[in-house]
């Protein structure tokens, strides 16, 4: 498939799933919206396009089996967006905003070249990175069962969003992962795999929220978001195989599947009946 073609189906479905993400978080609050919001998304055209370029090969598990990790450098950029805020002065929205995006993507881009790095050292050793990319996915979804504990409160929003507000977050989230995709057309395996999970999605949900909504409903947001972007990393690590043997298609269909049957589904109802119960008693 011509790389054209890869950027835009990804450009303009991650487009959508950014205006459908704010809106579920905004709807039903960042506890039910942060988790139904995670399901695999960009990442499936991105591993259609990758299987396309690489073949059924090997270059195609390992760049997949990068990919849990990118996820937990992206977990990190969540959870930047809960600890930061507290910590900044009181400056005006546009200023505190300004310093998060800033730090949090700064914060990504070095944890990227360290996956990279590491990464690459690993390339051939297909049982040992399969074995890294595994683990990660349990450090993950470890990582957001713990945060979601904590006490931080996850309010829905109040404030009706514009259209084109709405379109605006769209248009920046299409942005965005098309030049994910397209750095990831031109790039080795390892770094393809990392630039499939860049986090535009998290990112404009982010500022969107911040804007529209106030500092709370985001912040509410990061444990949900964090423990349902375990789909990605499981679906990242299903398709590395699923792919190779029955094709793009069927083998993406069953790692989406696989992905939310087995981690979307049961995180959003852990947190809509016990996580949640949980999470309320110990914020009181």
């Amino acid at each position: 498939m011509h790389p054209w073609v890869v950027i835009s189906i990804s450009a303009i479905f991650s487009g959508l799933v950014a205006i459908a993400v704010t809106l579920a978080i905004e709807k039903w609050g960042g506890v039910i919206g942060g988790g139904m919001g995670t399901m695999p998304t960009t990442i499936v055209p991105a591993a259609f396009g990758l299987r396309m370029n690489l073949g059924a090969s090997e270059a195609f598990s390992e760049a997949m089996w990068t990919a849990p990790v990118g996820m937990l450098v992206n977990a990190g950029f969540l959870l930047l967006w809960r600890v930061i805020p507290r910590h900044l002065p009181r400056w005006s929205l546009f200023a505190r905003l300004t310093v998060m995006v800033v730090l949090s993507l700064a914060a990504w881009f070095v944890g990227a070249m360290v996956v990279v790095h590491v990464m690459s050292g690993l390339r051939g050793m297909t049982k040992v990175m399969a074995g890294v990319g595994i683990a990660v996915t349990a450090v993950i979804a470890l990582m957001g069962v713990i945060t979601c504990f904590q006490p931080v409160a996850a309010p829905k929003g109040r404030h009706a969003v514009g259209m084109m507000t709405m379109l605006a977050r769209g248009g920046l989230a299409a942005a965005a992962v098309a030049l994910s995709v397209g750095l990831a057309s031109v790039g080795g395996t390892v770094s393809a795999g990392i630039a499939s999970v860049f986090p535009a999605i998290f990112l404009t949900t982010m500022v969107g929220l911040w804007v529209a909504q106030g500092e709370a409903v985001p912040a509410g947001a990061v444990g949900p978001m964090m423990l349902g972007s375990t789909s990605v990393a499981v679906f990242a690590l299903v398709s590395s195989q699923s792919m190779r043997w029955l094709g793009a298609g069927w083998g993406a269909l069953l790692a989406w599947v696989v992905a939310v049957l087995f981690v979307t589904i049961p995180t959003v109802l852990w947190l809509s009946h016990g996580g949640r119960m949980r999470m309320s008693r110990m914020a009181r």
